[in-house]
């Protein structure tokens, strides 16, 4: 891992953004429901002390030890995507966002297995964190594959890709930044396209596969049984 630098940088406490549209309240887009094993609390305790963020404000060269682009994913289960695009990019850092606790921890020794040094963990929520902890214009790409689809009408609330969160990745992201997104659930794809159109602010590209993405886990589930995965790239363009 990287070194810490002596002095440490702070974020500027002067740089907001426009007021973002509110989350509605008591609205999840995940079902926190799980138990954890002796191993999943054995890999937290060994693995996680040295991969996780500082306390506070997000400061890449604190937390980093470097200055470089910063990635987030948006719910990377086992981190199958997330230690591959960190072994194909060791330029950048990656930010692992995920609320399944044995999830994390099974993606921590598995990017132990890897060797590679440039991921990060956050074991909690993606709103709050990108609300408190990240500062506006400073990621690089945000990576949301196969979220949840929550199929029915009457849930389609819960689906993470809406205008407040939108609204939220859109202040993270630098100019030029770039938002994939992919799901094996055509309503799923659909009702992204209509959110993105709606935003205004997204150039949006479909079919392109980032090259360095693995086919496993919810992706490999969805082609073998013939669904089709949707990629949606949005890049993000100047006000």
């Amino acid at each position: 891992m990287g070194a810490v630098p002596e002095t440490e940088p702070s974020i500027d406490a002067a740089a907001e953004v426009d007021p973002l549209p509110a989350a509605p309240n008591g609205i999840r887009t995940f079902t926190p429901r799980w138990r954890n094993s002796p191993l999943t609390d054995e890999r937290m305790a060994r693995l996680m002390p040295a991969r996780a963020l500082p306390d506070g404000p997000l400061v890449p060269e604190v937390a980093f030890g470097r200055t470089s682009p910063v990635v987030v994913e948006i719910g990377s289960g086992h981190g199958a995507a997330a230690i591959a695009f960190c072994t194909a990019h060791p330029e950048a850092d990656l930010i692992a966002v995920e609320v399944h606790v044995p999830g994390v921890a099974r993606m921590l020794a598995l990017a132990e297995d890897a060797g590679v040094e440039n991921l990060w963990v956050h074991p909690g929520d993606a709103v709050p964190f990108l609300t408190e902890r990240v500062s506006p214009g400073s990621l690089a790409a945000v990576h949301l594959f196969f979220p949840d689809p929550w199929p029915k009408n009457k849930h389609a609330k819960r689906r993470f890709v809406q205008q407040h969160t939108l609204a939220l990745i859109a202040s993270r992201l630098e100019v030029g930044g770039q938002l994939l997104i992919a799901t094996d659930i055509d309503s799923y794809a659909a009702h992204s396209r209509a959110q993105l159109a709606e935003h205004g602010r997204w150039d949006v590209v479909e079919g392109v596969r980032p090259p360095w993405r693995p086919d496993a886990g919810f992706e490999a589930k969805g082609v073998r049984a013939g669904r089709v995965v949707s990629e949606l790239r949005a890049t993000l363009r100047p006000l």
